[in-house]
């Protein structure tokens, strides 16, 4: 019988921006290749630092505004929630009115996903995104702006059935499953894990200081390290249904992708390719200059 052809993968309806989605770890003080991008499409506009995966936030938004004023970002604000009901507060509000991009910093992506998902605050979130800003999330940001999260999971090792915790997130991106730090705490085996209890979601692990750049239809890499990419959609068994917990996975089949900056992932086939010409001198720009930052 004919293999039908896997869906294709997409960002969530909800708007038009573009998604920087990073790994952890992003380097501050280097070259920075991945704050420059979030720069460069914040422009002469304010970008807004939600520090609320932390439940100790001190220092998080120092640092960063630092590294962005050093790129010439100059107008950075914090957004923090001591608790979900701050996220009807109009001042929280306030900080998101007319702002051109959102940073989610590391920490619980449950702590995110709790205090904002279905909430005013979060539609200003959307908003955002819908003209056309930028979302940003490193580490717990990272995995918070999918449909489905992952929580927990055992890293270093094969991946032992019951062990996986999965949660909804806050839906920026559809279809994908994102792990970060990903090489650095030997994840491969909590990423298979979640492709094989849904394989029609493409997992996506995303090393420290590595970064994709979401768009319409593909995703581009930034940064130091790999992007490692499990699609499960040929999977033609596994035994995550058939076993009982603490049983190692088995799952045949299934289709690995490794990239690296300069390479694209073409998400309605389902395929990496090259970068272009002009797509390569704008990665070219990145590590070798400031830039100038577009127009709010």
């Amino acid at each position: 019988m004919p293999k039908r052809k896997p869906e294709p993968v997409s960002r969530a309806t909800h708007g038009r921006g573009v998604l920087i989605v990073i790994g952890g770890h992003e380097d501050k003080e280097g070259d920075r290749v991945i704050l420059k991008e979030v720069a460069r499409r914040v422009g002469r506009g304010r970008l807004v630092i939600a520090t609320v995966g932390s439940h100790d936030p001190e220092g998080y938004f120092d640092t960063y505004r630092e590294a962005f004023k050093e790129l010439g970002l100059e107008k950075t604000v914090e957004l923090y929630l001591g608790d979900r009901e701050q996220a009807h507060d109009p001042k929280k509000l306030e900080l998101l009115e007319g702002a051109k991009g959102v940073f989610f910093t590391g920490g619980d992506q449950l702590r995110i996903t709790s205090q904002l998902g279905d909430t005013p605050l979060f539609e200003r979130v959307l908003e955002v995104y819908k003209r056309g800003g930028v979302i940003c999330g490193t580490s717990a940001g990272a995995s918070a702006l999918c449909t489905t999260m992952l929580v927990r999971g055992n890293g270093e090792e094969s991946h032992r059935l019951g062990t996986l915790r999965m949660a909804p997130g806050l839906g920026l991106v559809k279809h994908m499953v994102i792990d970060q730090h990903f090489a650095e705490r030997g994840r491969m085996g909590r990423l298979l894990g979640a492709v094989a209890l849904n394989p029609v979601e493409l997992g996506v692990g995303i090393d420290e200081d590595t970064a994709i750049v979401l768009n319409n239809s593909s995703f581009s890499v930034l940064g130091s390290g790999a992007v490692y990419v499990v699609d499960g959609s040929s999977v033609s068994y596994s035994n995550i249904a058939e076993g009982e917990d603490e049983r190692t996975l088995s799952i045949f089949d299934v289709r690995l992708h490794l990239l690296a900056q300069g390479d694209v992932f073409d998400l309605a086939e389902r395929r990496p390719r090259k970068v272009t010409p002009r797509e390569r001198k704008h990665l070219e720009e990145l590590a070798g200059g400031e830039g100038e930052g577009d127009a709010a």
